[in-house]
């Protein structure tokens, strides 16, 4: 698996590679030079904007347990945990677990942690699907549904409803007790995994708690699911200062659509480390759908990778400080 995963890192990075030899490199630096610093500070503002409503979001699904630590604590222990989910091909969870070790060291339980990042995670892709949807809607009505284009937001639509049906599916096995039943399937196949045998009463508080979050906190589900949904929004508005930044006309729908379409771009490449070279192309073939050049499109894929590896370096940073700190409060309890 390994081999596997640094090929399509090879390989996303060829393409991202040809991609910029293609369109020219020089084609590419004028237009990136054209913005000046101002430019790619504002760039930015949009994606801290979504990152504190994504915080938010997570915040409501804490219940009682939000009060043990400050809103800007949680944003550092989340922002730590997204560069997890950002820099390797897990499917944007592999972040999940270390958010909950870093909720333990600053004093909430294991169960109580570990059961807000899955339900955070679910009202997370809710509030994805709406806004998928909502960009497919959008790209029908401007694109419409002949050509290339409309066979591309077709094959968004079915996909996407598929991933309806698996969160729906999702939604009903945690509220039936998901982690216990796991453990009771491995246990018919006759597999005895010591390790959850020995936390099977943990596992079973931690299904409680899922649980009760869907049944007996709905306006907690409601609002989690707003706070993320703008969050995505936030995605958007990026889109609209990236491409009007690049001196390029730009419309609040056109950018709604192809930012809910870029998120989707990105959330089907997961299996590739950082969707290198998938990621971009597909921009690239977004952007260009919507009516724009080759060398706005690519600029724009090399701008949302500027933007990733800014964050990427924050949130390193976050994973130094919440570490650091939950160690020592961890010492004092």
């Amino acid at each position: 698996m390994p081999v596997l995963k640094l090929a399509l890192l090879l390989l996303g990075a060829l393409t991202l590679s040809a991609l910029v030899w293609h369109i020219g490199i020089v084609r590419i630096y004028e237009a990136v030079a054209r913005l000046g610093p101002l430019a790619l500070v504002t760039i930015l503002l949009p994606s801290l904007l979504m990152y504190l409503f994504e915080a938010y979001g997570w915040r409501v699904t804490l219940g009682i347990w939000a009060d043990r630590l400050t809103f800007w604590r949680l944003w550092a222990i989340r922002t730590a945990g997204e560069v997890v989910n950002m820099t390797t091909p897990t499917a944007y969870v592999g972040g999940e677990p270390l958010k909950a070790l870093l909720l333990k060291r600053h004093g909430i339980p294991m169960v109580e942690g570990m059961a807000s990042v899955v339900t955070a995670k679910t009202t997370m892709t809710i509030a994805q699907i709406l806004f998928i949807l909502a960009g497919i809607a959008l790209g029908f009505w401007l694109l419409g549904a002949q050509g290339s284009a409309g066979q591309t937001i077709v094959a968004g639509l079915a996909s996407v409803g598929l991933l309806v049906f698996g969160v729906g599916v999702f939604i009903l096995v945690q509220r039936h007790g998901m982690f216990s039943g796991v453990l009771g399937v491995l246990r018919k196949l006759g597999l005895r995994i010591s390790y959850l045998d020995a936390r099977e009463g943990k596992l079973r508080d931690l299904d409680r708690t899922i649980a009760a979050f869907y049944t007996q906190d709905r306006s907690g589900f409601l609002l989690s699911t707003a706070m993320f949904l703008l969050g995505w929004l936030a995605e958007a508005v990026e889109v609209y200062v990236m491409i009007a930044c690049l001196g390029q006309p730009v419309t609040v729908l056109s950018a709604t659509a192809i930012g809910a379409l870029s998120v989707f771009i990105k959330g089907g490449t997961f299996f590739i480390p950082g969707s290198l070279g998938a990621q971009d192309a597909g921009n690239l073939l977004l952007v260009t759908a919507f009516g724009y050049s080759e060398v706005t499109g690519i600029t724009f894929a090399l701008l949302r990778r500027f933007r990733e590896l800014v964050w990427i370096g924050i949130g390193l940073v976050c994973f130094a400080f919440t570490a650091r700190n939950g160690e020592a409060s961890g010492a004092s309890l």
